[in-house]
């Protein structure tokens, strides 16, 4: 009797590339239940999912994508839209999302829109009649783009948000920056910091600026007076991270700590301090946001707030392809590393 361990080199050898005929006759149903299978129709039980996953599996099956999109009318496409200068947190909700996508036999695009112009609408409408994606999400700031909200929303494209705060019929996952910004503030104050600068996000990240939010929360909260010196905008670059600290530690009465709002321009800081020869944590503390790839090889490593980036783009394409009711919730950590130490003279 052949056991379906036995029949596995069979079909490999039979057939270069395994047919959905083959995983049906390989699992002991019909063409049309692995069909539905592969498409995540509803209304067929475990057990067959189970069984035709497990053909696929051992087969090695990949379906025809151009036979899908005929048969069910999509495209099996998600399409990322983005604009944000810091490549460390784009690249990491973008990995999420690829990686969930493939388990669910979908492909990701990906496409960067500007944050002005007409021509941004005709990347969006080229794409659209090219490829007709299942669905878009974005990131901040267009999650709070409401021209770009309105036209997906009259090309009638399922749209999802990862930390959008606009009103829009999209769904939107949002994110625990206010905590997360009282975290960082409590984090310094707890160590003796009374003189903090910040570097804010730039103004179109609405999302962002609840980071400052939630210091100035941690602010209040200790009774330490708000100087308006100790903001100064960034653009979310290592750039504005270096100009930023310039203005900072050329006040008068220079910060011991400075908490800048993305790893990039903390990165930014922390070269700054070097080239004065500033020793950290010593003379100066940095802390950044989003605990990005360079924030643990640089030195001393960055003491930064880690958002879960792969889980999130995992979510956001879950919720464009199994119709999520509810959003997740997401926690945010303060990841504590060598950057940061006590006040001097503490």
């Amino acid at each position: 009797m052949l056991t379906p361990a036995s029949i596995i080199p069979q079909f490999r050898t039979a057939i270069s590339m395994p047919s959905i005929r083959d995983v049906a006759a390989f699992a002991g149903v019909s063409i049309k239940t692995v069909s539905r299978v592969v498409n995540n129709a509803p209304n067929v039980s475990r057990d067959l999912r189970d069984r035709v996953a497990a053909a696929i599996k051992a087969l090695d099956y990949r379906p025809n994508q151009a036979a899908r999109r005929l048969a069910g009318g999509r495209s099996f496409l998600i399409a990322f839209l983005y604009n944000n200068p810091a490549p460390g947190y784009g690249g990491g909700i973008q990995a999420g999302a690829a990686n969930r996508c493939r388990e669910l036999g979908y492909h990701l695009v990906v496409e960067p829109i500007s944050l002005s112009g007409e021509e941004r609408f005709e990347v969006l409408d080229r794409l659209v009649a090219a490829l007709r994606p299942d669905g878009v999400f974005l990131t901040p700031p267009l999650s709070d783009d409401v021209q770009i909200l309105r036209r997906l929303s009259e090309l009638n494209l399922p749209c999802a948000r990862i930390a959008g705060s606009v009103m829009s019929p999209s769904f939107n996952i949002p994110t625990p920056e206010r905590s997360a910004g009282r975290m960082v503030a409590d984090h310094l104050i707890g160590l003796g910091h009374r003189r903090i600068g910040v570097i804010c996000p730039p103004v179109s990240h609405r999302a962002a600026q609840r980071r400052v939010d939630g210091f100035r929360d941690g602010l209040t909260a200790a009774r330490i007076a708000m100087d308006e010196q100790m903001f100064v905008e960034g653009a979310f670059d290592f750039a504005s991270g270096i100009s930023g600290g310039e203005a900072l530690l050329g006040l008068p009465h220079p910060p011991t700590a400075i908490f800048a709002t993305n790893d990039d321009m903390a990165l930014g800081v922390l070269t700054l301090a070097h080239r004065r020869g500033l020793r950290l944590p010593d003379d100066l503390s940095v802390v950044g946001f989003d605990d990005t790839p360079g924030s643990l090889t640089t030195w001393p490593p960055l003491t930064t707030v880690r958002q879960p980036l792969d889980a999130m783009g995992r979510a956001v394409v879950d919720a464009l392809v199994e119709g999520l009711a509810d959003a997740p919730s997401f926690r945010f950590e303060l990841v504590k590393r060598d950057s940061s130490g006590p006040a001097p003279g503490r």
